[in-house]
């Protein structure tokens, strides 16, 4: 099982979700980068379970433990080990399941590819994993504030309602972390309704790169756009990416798409935004815009039919605490692992001298 990600700055991460804690390891943080605890909480606490009244009702505080890498509130340059600890688990809440598989969970490709599996919550499959990306993310952006940039999502779509006429002003508040709008009201009705319906809706995350340089990335195998989207997917309710104007692009002629350029105080700039800041797989310089689809959380009480791990057919509802839309805690998560990526590209650039 891979559990890592990154060429220069690599973070490995460890645990599951009923398990006594979570944690990882990022190498390759540069030194002398000022750790700020508090934007550290600040961070944990958008994805922290029971932060929003739209999430699960599981209460964890998700206070990170630094285990090294760290000495004085300063870094190192040495590999950042870290621990989050499991404090709230009800693992008896899927004792009723040990032996179902959860339609649209990885209960079933789990036990395919591993012979075992962890039924408590779903153990490494589990959305719990992804507060340590969001303590590295964090970590990535006090590294790019040196550079002058800033990652910021937002919840543009979420049950099937979307966002209209909004200003993009991040950081967006809870409960959705969607930008104020004329539709904002409803989706966030969208998500209670079926919540009320012991159901579940996705959404649409959109997220946007500012402050970049051109340059960044690679024209090949390691396209900047590529390693994002490979960042995206790897986050378990992300079911599709688009960049620029991503699907609708591909029903615009060539003479509508393309960005025209022109020198505007010395500088080539271009006129409007269908790449999304990446051309060729490289950074235009431009603000990096993509977006990501969300799919419904897959735990749901309502009865669904389903097969048992000894190929027998039957019925399953999942009790417990969930997320009736994971799209509102995935927003720093997708924030992260766009940090993580970034963070990672200028020092693959830093390290061939170029920057």
């Amino acid at each position: 099982m891979s559990s890592s990600i990154g060429r220069i700055l690599t973070l490995t991460t460890f645990g599951e979700s009923h398990g006594k804690a979570l944690g990882g390891i990022l190498d390759g943080y540069p030194s002398g980068i000022e750790i700020d605890e508090s934007f550290i909480a600040s961070e944990m606490a958008r994805r922290r379970p029971g932060s929003t009244e739209l999430g699960t009702m599981r209460n964890e505080d998700d206070k990170p433990e630094i285990l090294s890498g760290v000495f004085n509130g300063i870094s190192t340059g040495t590999p950042i080990g870290f621990v989050i600890w499991n404090k709230t688990q009800r693992s008896a809440d899927y004792s009723d399941i040990e032996h179902k598989y959860r339609p649209g969970h990885a209960d079933y490709t789990y036990d395919a590819k591993y012979g075992v599996r962890d039924y408590r919550g779903g153990g490494r499959s589990s959305g719990r994993e992804t507060c340590c990306r969001v303590f590295a993310g964090a970590l990535a952006k006090l590294f790019l504030r040196k550079y002058g940039v800033e990652v910021n999502a937002g919840v543009i779509e979420a049950g099937g309602i979307k966002a209209e006429s909004y200003e993009w002003k991040p950081p967006f508040p809870g409960p959705l972390y969607a930008p104020e709008n004329r539709n904002l009201e409803a989706m966030i009705e969208a998500v209670r309704n079926a919540k009320a319906e012991t159901d579940s809706v996705g959404g649409i995350i959109e997220c946007r790169i500012t402050g970049m340089i051109p340059g960044l990335g690679d024209p090949v195998f390691d396209k900047l756009d590529a390693t994002l989207s490979h960042a995206m997917m790897s986050i378990g309710a992300v079911k599709g990416i688009e960049f620029g104007s991503g699907f609708n692009g591909a029903r615009k002629r060539g003479s509508e798409n393309n960005d025209p350029m022109r020198i505007i105080d010395g500088k080539p700039v271009f006129l409007s935004h269908n790449a999304g800041g990446i051309l060729g797989g490289i950074s235009s310089g431009d603000d990096i815009v993509f977006r990501v689809a969300v799919k419904p959380t897959a735990s749901i009480a309502k009865e669904q039919l389903t097969v048992t791990d000894t190929m027998d057919n039957t019925t399953i509802e999942v009790h417990g605490r969930h997320d009736p839309a994971i799209v509102p805690r995935a927003v720093p998560v997708v924030e992260a692992m766009a940090a993580l990526t970034i963070a990672d590209h200028f020092l693959i650039e830093r390290a061939y001298g170029r920057r």
